[in-house]
């Protein structure tokens, strides 16, 4: 897969590394086209011209591949961005939207997998803020466009192994 995450200049960005897969499954609503309200996922790049490390220069500015590794006899839980299902000898738990906090506010955020059938309590709809969840959509560039499509919400899916 490749490395995904916020952009580094977002106030908002989220925390987190993402291994987006090379080949995105789609939920069934979904919009095409950018939107301002909504969190971003960007490719990840080496930046190493300056540094003396093993990829070294040669990587600098390269996007950045991932994998996910299991221990055997411990127990996984994986959200797994771009996908609504599990590889075989995973259990799905559930199928979800990807969400996070929006990219233009101050504080870092994570992203995380909501149900596609969240349930929300009721009767709370008084608009307090506090910590916000937005759906969070591809953005081309170092994320590979296709499979990924500019502005499309991605979704995910969490999965166990045992």
């Amino acid at each position: 897969g490749y490395v995904g995450g916020s952009d580094w200049t977002h106030k908002g960005a989220a925390v987190d590394y993402l291994c987006m897969p090379k080949n995105p499954d789609w939920n069934y609503k979904y919009t095409n086209g950018t939107s301002t309200y909504k969190g971003y996922v960007f490719g990840a790049e080496y930046e190493t011209y300056y540094d003396n490390i093993g990829i070294g220069k040669s990587h600098h500015n390269y996007d950045v591949p991932c994998v996910v590794c299991r221990t055997v006899g411990s127990t996984s839980v994986l959200i797994v961005p771009g996908k609504t299902k599990c590889e075989k000898s995973w259990t799905k738990q559930y199928t979800g939207y990807l969400m996070s906090g929006y990219y233009g506010h101050e504080a870092a955020s994570q992203y995380i997998c909501v149900d596609k059938d969240a349930e929300a309590i009721p009767d709370s709809s008084a608009n307090k803020n506090g910590k916000l969840l937005y759906p969070v959509e591809a953005r081309c560039g170092s994320l590979k466009c296709p499979p990924y499509y500019e502005g499309r919400e991605l979704a995910c899916v969490v999965c166990t192994k045992g």
